[in-house]
């Protein structure tokens, strides 16, 4: 279903108030909607990989109402609100992409000697790792190879890519989702 938004005109003291008030529908509509140009503009200037809308803008948001929205508190209004948050999402997105993994690495995340497999599941490892190359998300890549592969705690991979464990709960689950469509496109294209 189609989220419906009413498109209404509203003060940058209203917005800020109904974010810091939780009020679902406008916190929506701004993100998603009303925002989404900007942040997709900052997106594509800081970072020269692709990345995941819904997942960075999650983030600004957690950061944004973090100390009981502190930053939100302290919007001083000597500018518009879209210009103070395309300032802050640029320095925000920017100290992210830093602890992020670049995906235009030709490093490989994990070293294979790691993976030790019996002969009977060779096939299998390789019909995995082949997936996992076609990811376009290498973050993603990551997080099953950790959580899954590598079986990490997930309390230790939210430390190592310093963001919450409920954020690395639903990256896991984005990176499943994804892994599972490049598995169904590929039984599709083989016809197995």
């Amino acid at each position: 279903m189609q989220r419906q938004y009413i498109h209404r005109i509203m003060t940058d003291q209203e917005i800020i108030n109904g974010l810091i008030a939780h009020d679902k529908e406008l916190t929506e509509e701004f993100f998603f909607v009303k925002c989404r140009p900007l942040f997709l503009s900052v997106m594509k200037y800081v970072f020269d990989y692709e990345v995941d809308y819904d997942e960075m803008v999650n983030e600004l948001y957690l950061y944004l109402m973090s100390d009981d929205a502190v930053k939100l508190r302290h919007f001083e209004y000597r500018s518009s609100l879209y210009q103070w948050l395309k300032i802050l999402s640029i320095r925000f997105f920017i100290k992210k992409r830093s602890r992020m993994i670049d995906n235009t690495s030709q490093e490989a995340l994990y070293d294979e000697q790691d993976y030790v497999a019996p002969e009977k599941d060779m096939g299998a490892r390789h019909d995995l790792e082949r997936l996992l190359e076609l990811m376009p998300t290498k973050r993603y890549v990551h997080v099953i190879r950790r959580l899954i592969l590598e079986n990490w705690e997930p309390e230790r991979l939210a430390r190592e890519m310093n963001i919450s464990l409920a954020n690395l709960y639903n990256i896991k689950r984005r990176a499943i989702a994804q892994l599972t469509r490049i598995a169904l496109k590929d039984i599709k294209a083989y016809g197995r």
